[in-house]
């Protein structure tokens, strides 16, 4: 979700005006629109009548029934859906016209880790037993548990709440982001940086503002140099138990289970979900939008393209059942036999 302590919105505004600021000029068919003022965007799913939330495809229609969002911003195709609570902004622009709002509602860079929607000269709390090392630099509202220790050079950004006994190590730095308890990151982790969103491919590949959070549960475990981006608006989440390797990307709106083992070099697009209790090899990776369901297992260098069925064993790429993907490598061995003699 888009949380005030890492994101300052601009100041309430109507949608009209909000609209025209950014450069909307088709009519919206809705009195309402006037009136009606915006403090923020949210998720559909979270979104209150003062804020504006997206709707571009089919995928998010069961959503757009239940908002409780303000307005949506919606692709021509799910106009009908839109609740009568909500204004509908129509257009088939509906991911760039997002963007382009969502730049006029949080107009401060979100780039940098002390940038916050924090009061000035918030002060941070630090709890009695916490060790911190040399060069460790701790934003404005950071809030950091008993027992945890920090390395050296460590950089964490304003609003950063940290649990008690987590290790941290040296050459982090971690932004938009609430750690639990007993959590590790190994040396270099990177924890909250922008996710890899962008509008208009290949032209001017305008940057979508990522004002989501990471949220690590208790007893997680990150890899050195590994990266988990935070989401777009949603929160990128990495469950309870969960430890993941080094070197290993995920990407912003993830959500992994309780338990899983991640290994290194392992990738995971935007947006994938990850059931309890799964394995993913070392090299593997996957598509965004995707599910990979409980206690499934993905052998090394798969390339997962489709969702994974609950406890299946996937491998090759692209993945399939890994009893098929080896039927398969049989075949074409013996083919290759045939040819060559």
């Amino acid at each position: 979700m888009v949380d005030s302590r890492f994101h300052a919105a601009s100041p309430p505004q109507t949608l009209s005006a909000l609209l025209r600021a950014s450069g909307f000029d088709a009519i919206v068919d809705d009195v309402r629109s006037a009136g009606l003022l915006i403090g923020g965007a949210q998720e559909l799913s979270l979104a209150a009548a003062d804020h504006v939330a997206l709707a571009a495809h089919r995928s998010y229609q069961a959503d757009l029934a239940m908002t409780g969002a303000g307005a949506v911003i919606v692709a021509p195709v799910l106009r009908d859906a839109v609740p009568p609570s909500a204004i509908a902004i129509v257009t088939p622009r509906a991911q760039e016209v997002f963007t382009d709002l969502l730049h006029r509602l949080y107009p401060a860079d979100t780039r940098g880790v002390l940038a916050s929607g924090l009061p000035t000269g918030a002060v941070a709390l630090i709890e009695e037993g916490v060790q911190l090392g040399a060069n460790v630099v701790i934003g404005p509202g950071v809030e950091i548990g008993a027992g945890t220790v920090i390395g050296a050079n460590t950089v964490i950004g304003a609003g950063v709440a940290i649990g008690r006994d987590c290790v941290i190590g040296s050459n982090c730095t971690i932004e938009c982001a609430y750690l639990g308890n007993g959590v590790v990151l190994h040396a270099g982790a990177r924890i909250g940086t922008e996710g890899f969103g962008w509008v208009d491919l290949t032209r001017s590949n305008r940057k979508i503002p990522q004002l989501g959070r990471v949220i690590l549960q208790d007893g997680v475990e990150i890899g050195a140099n590994s990266t988990v981006d935070r989401g777009a608006l949603g929160d990128t989440v990495v469950g309870e138990g969960t430890k993941v390797d080094n070197l290993v990307q995920i990407g912003h709106n993830c959500r992994i289970g309780r338990n899983c083992l991640i290994a290194g070099m392992a990738g995971l697009s935007g947006s994938t979900i990850i059931g309890d209790g799964v394995l993913i090899g070392g090299g593997a990776g996957t598509a965004g939008h995707l599910t990979i369901g409980n206690g499934a297992v993905i052998y090394a260098r798969a390339g997962v393209m489709n969702d994974v069925p609950a406890g299946a064993h996937w491998s090759g790429a692209p993945a399939e059942d890994a009893k098929q993907w080896r039927r398969t490598m049989v075949a074409l061995r013996q083919l290759a036999k045939r040819k060559d003699s």
